[in-house]
């Protein structure tokens, strides 16, 4: 028996084969292509700064280290009527309880940094919520207010410690812009870091016990407000509802369509 085949079928089937490899080959593109953006959508960001249409930046302060300089600072900012955030480190609080209570009573908010200052991404999640914990208790007893705002110390953070802070109803808020006053520069040095690089939303670190912070922080004060910005705790510049976080760790507002 002889199977005989014209020109015409074996284009048709031809083609038929061609279709199916091309639509296989199309399925497998965009199966992929979802996953990819699925594993970036699930990968946990914190805050780095806000998108904002207005001209406010947020202060923000890590206390892990000395309270020497604290007078001074609470001096500067109520000179400047600045409220700020100050991050505390639950080892700071119990060396320094006065020091965390004028901070609250000056009316700075107070935000979490752990309780021992660990590097956070080497612990799992139920040691994680652990610093957590106490950190916040240790603020609350002095405090009378509970903590809502929460930062990783070394500026670690994963997938666990972002959960891990949810899960204790604590948002987890990185910077944008670093003085990096920690390393002992100067003022006008720190002031060149983060002159041209400011925008509405920004999210500046600091430290307290450092060489210069204390004695930099009324000119930089002045130098952000002679900009037309004006400097607010992180609480006031971060969205609580109707928001989502981008791939860049900018928090930006959910656009309804009209």
């Amino acid at each position: 028996m002889f199977i005989v085949f014209n020109k015409s079928k074996i284009y048709s089937y031809l083609i038929s084969l061609g279709t199916v490899v091309i639509l296989f080959a199309f399925a497998f593109y965009i199966t992929e292509q979802d996953t990819l953006e699925t594993s970036a959508a699930t990968k946990l960001l914190p805050i780095y700064n806000v998108e904002t249409n207005e001209k406010k930046i947020a202060f923000t302060m890590n206390c892990a280290w000395e309270a020497e300089d604290i007078d001074k600072i609470l001096e500067v900012l109520a000179k400047n009527e600045v409220y700020i955030t100050f991050f505390m480190v639950g080892d700071f609080v119990d060396k320094y309880p006065e020091a965390v209570k004028k901070i609250s009573d000056a009316g700075h908010e107070i935000g979490n940094h752990s309780d021992a200052h660990p590097h956070v991404n080497q612990l799992s999640l139920e040691k994680n919520i652990e610093q957590i914990q106490k950190c916040s208790e240790k603020i609350e007893k002095i405090t009378g207010k509970k903590t809502s705002l929460y930062r990783g110390p070394y500026g670690e953070y994963n997938d666990t410690v972002i959960k891990a802070a949810k899960s204790q109803n604590h948002i987890t808020i990185q910077w944008n812009l670093d003085t990096l006053d920690y390393s002992g520069i100067t003022g006008e040095e720190m002031w060149k870091r983060i002159e041209n690089k400011l925008k509405s939303g920004s999210i500046i670190l600091s430290h307290s016990g450092t060489k210069h912070t204390a004695d930099s922080l009324d000119m930089l004060l002045n130098n952000i407000k002679s900009k037309g910005y004006k400097v607010v705790p992180v609480s006031e510049l971060i969205y609580f509802e109707n928001s989502y976080i981008d791939v860049n760790g900018i928090q930006r507002i959910v656009k309804r369509m009209q």
